[in-house]
């Protein structure tokens, strides 16, 4: 049945931090050997300087969040009353993207390295279980989940960045497992597309290679729970994934087929079949 990786959550933390310092100079460096910022990105309907000023945006938010800032109008920015969270995370993209001119884009580079210097800097005091209300997704996070968020972001848009730009980026298992672990459980359960989840029943043991986080996914009255060192239980499917593979499906850069093809993503159990619902049940901006 295989072994559940216990974890020490302040630990993993400080690793998560420690990535995400050592991947800002190199999205900087990026950002900065772009040759044209209006090239498409690897994200549809967006340039290259589109997807820099989302990143740019997202480590000055963040901070200002975890500073418990709360001098921005929200309300006036998000879409109004409980509508599905693709919806208001969109809204908020379309927001991001706008908040800087045409000489801060020039700086892209500069401005990550500001704020995400920033974040880094104003949370380092932070335990990782400090809640932070981000309001797009209507919820309390702790830091430890938005710090993996943090790093999630800058990991797959720095791909996006590169394959518009035609530059090299790498995502190392390393870094991807740290995503999984500290942010996955959450954007999972929040990103669960709740029309799609009624009726659906299924509980799925997914368990990240290469000494990975193991995660039971439950879904059930139309809402999904994502466990870390779950209890054992019976499930109806087994998932194993490569890190970056499954980062890279989660975000949907890489379609479920070639995952399964190249055998990064393999499914087992009794009902193995069933695993091929966990990516229509995610909703995606």
């Amino acid at each position: 049945m295989g072994t559940v990786t216990r974890f020490d959550p302040d630990v993993e933390h400080l690793k998560t931090r420690a990535a995400l310092a050592d991947v800002l100079p190199r999205l900087v460096s990026l950002l900065r050997a772009v040759p044209d910022r209006d090239a498409a990105s690897g994200v549809p309907v967006w340039t290259v300087g589109d997807v820099g000023a989302h990143l740019a945006s997202a480590f000055l938010a963040y901070g200002s969040l975890a500073r418990g800032d709360d001098s921005t109008d929200w309300d006036g920015i998000l879409p109004p009353g409980d509508g599905r969270l693709d919806e208001r995370v969109t809204a908020m993209n379309a927001t991001a993207i706008g908040l800087f001119g045409d000489d801060e884009r020039a700086r892209l580079g500069d401005l990550v390295a500001e704020h995400g210097a920033a974040f880094l800097r104003d949370t380092a005091q932070l335990a990782p279980d400090t809640l932070v209300v981000v309001p797009w997704f209507r919820q309390r996070l702790t830091l430890a989940a938005l710090t993996g968020l943090l790093l999630g972001e800058s990991l797959v848009h720095g791909l996006d960045i590169a394959r518009g730009a035609g530059l090299p980026w790498t995502i190392r298992p390393v870094e991807a497992t740290l995503v999984l672990g500290q942010a996955m459980p959450t954007l999972m359960s929040l990103a669960c597309d709740t029309e799609k989840a009624a009726g659906t029943t299924l509980a799925l043991d997914l368990v990240v290679k290469y000494g990975g986080p193991r995660l039971a996914v439950v879904v059930e009255d139309g809402a999904m729970t994502v466990t870390r060192d779950a209890p054992h239980r019976s499930y109806d499917c087994r998932l194993t994934v490569a890190p970056v593979t499954f980062l890279l499906v989660a975000f949907r850069r890489t379609p479920v087929w070639k995952a399964v093809a190249f055998g990064h993503l393999r499914a087992g159990g009794r009902r193995p079949w069933l695993a091929t619902r966990l990516p229509q049940l995610i909703a995606s901006p």
